[in-house]
């Protein structure tokens, strides 16, 4: 099984964290773990209502950061999805996330990567929503970066 058929758990950083507005909607008795975690190599943008990760690749080095942003490091969480339901789940997050394969018009990109466990610093592959490319374009050239990468202490 590859990757991008596999069940991977997801990473959230914003509205679907645990305490997050969506959390309860989408993600509440659906899950069978939820800690913190790290994402490396992106950039958390302000976004209207939510944040953006942005993968560092092709952003101007120091465009829209703060001085006290620590390059590269988005905190979110890494949900496990139950098995029962899993595509489902999945499903309903990319309609919530305005992802389409192969749209242009999607907000977002939903990407494996490499996110690093809190507890035991384990490197654990997840599906990450980042966001797509007319939208990081944009968000590189007005949007405001997230000092810190943490949503929810912004």
């Amino acid at each position: 099984m590859s990757p991008r058929t596999e069940r991977l758990p997801v990473f959230v950083y914003g509205t679907l964290r645990p305490g997050g507005l969506y959390h309860p909607s989408y993600l509440l008795g659906r899950t069978t773990a939820e800690e913190p975690a790290t994402l490396r190599g992106v950039v958390l943008h302000e976004g209207p209502g939510y944040p953006y990760a942005l993968e560092e690749d092709g952003a101007e080095p120091g465009a829209g950061r703060a001085a006290d942003v620590e390059p590269g490091v988005v905190r979110g969480d890494l949900v496990t999805l139950a098995e029962v339901g899993y595509e489902r789940v999945l499903d309903a997050l990319d309609q919530l996330e305005e992802y389409r394969p192969g749209d242009p018009s999607s907000l977002y990109l939903r990407a494996v990567r490499e996110v690093t466990r809190t507890r035991d610093g384990a490197t654990v592959l997840a599906w990450v929503y980042l966001a797509a490319p007319r939208l990081a374009a944009r968000l590189r050239a007005e949007g405001r970066v997230i000092a810190g990468g943490d949503w929810f202490t912004r």
